[in-house]
């Protein structure tokens, strides 16, 4: 048996930098021609491991870094300005894109609009609360306030 590190996910085999047994015409047919697997030198072994702890700490930063924003956003109150008719149904609409540019302008945050969680676009005056996702489960409810352009 040889010794490879993997460079990709393989099915069946195993995920992208760990270290797996397997037959040595496996390895020097399939797996490297397609460059999904290297053999493991010592060399090589040190590098996945070291490419493993640094993908591990990205991960707990971003993870960080999501709470925080979480939680910034869970405080924020977003004051949203639109025309509307008497009865208090906008001309328009406020959609996604209108929230995260008053993100944008109230906090500073760069989220992407496909996070933004709303079932329809916002089409009268009063108090919503909007979700957006965060990712890895990290839902933050952001209090908008759509008020009357004066």
């Amino acid at each position: 048996m040889a010794q490879a590190i993997l460079l990709a996910d393989v099915e069946n085999l195993g995920a992208r930098g760990e270290a797996v047994d397997v037959a040595p015409g496996y390895l020097r047919n399939f797996l490297m021609p397609r460059k999904l697997a290297q053999p493991a030198t010592p060399g090589a072994l040190e590098e996945a491991q070291r490419r493993m702890e640094a993908a591990e700490r990205a991960a707990e930063a971003r993870a960080t870094r999501e709470r925080e924003a979480a939680g910034l956003l869970s405080k924020t109150v977003l004051t949203i300005h639109e025309r509307a008719g008497e009865d208090g149904h906008l001309f328009g609409s406020v959609g996604p894109q209108q929230i995260v540019d008053a993100l944008r302008d109230a906090r500073d945050l760069r989220i992407d609009k496909r996070k933004v969680m709303l079932d329809q676009p916002l089409r009268e005056l009063g108090t919503f609360m909007v979700e957006i996702d965060l990712g890895d489960g990290n839902v933050a409810a952001v209090k908008t306030i759509i008020s009357e352009e004066k």
